[in-house]
């Protein structure tokens, strides 16, 4: 699914126009995005948490030459998805 898709979607089950739908889900994406920057949590009962996460440098191996090269240390985005969210039964 896509962000058009989502938008139809959140449309259809919530009763919006089209225009409604994406201001709501662009709302929230922005939301969402603006605490991540912030390195706070966003938790959504029932559905999962995002949160940020510290990788430390580390050295890794260029594939092509063989080398060693220094990775960086960086800040990635972590999703762990809430009970109701399970898959996998």
């Amino acid at each position: 699914m896509n962000k058009t898709e989502l938008i139809n979607a959140v449309a259809e089950k919530a009763g919006l126009t089209k225009v409604q739908a994406k201001a709501a889900v662009e709302a929230a994406l922005n939301t969402i995005t603006e605490q991540l920057l912030k390195e706070d949590r966003v938790a959504i009962i029932g559905f999962g948490t995002f949160l940020v996460n510290e990788k430390p440098a580390r050295t890794g191996v260029n594939p092509r030459s063989g080398e060693k090269i220094q990775i960086a240390a960086r800040k990635v985005v972590k999703f762990k998805p809430g009970a109701d969210l399970a898959l996998v039964k």
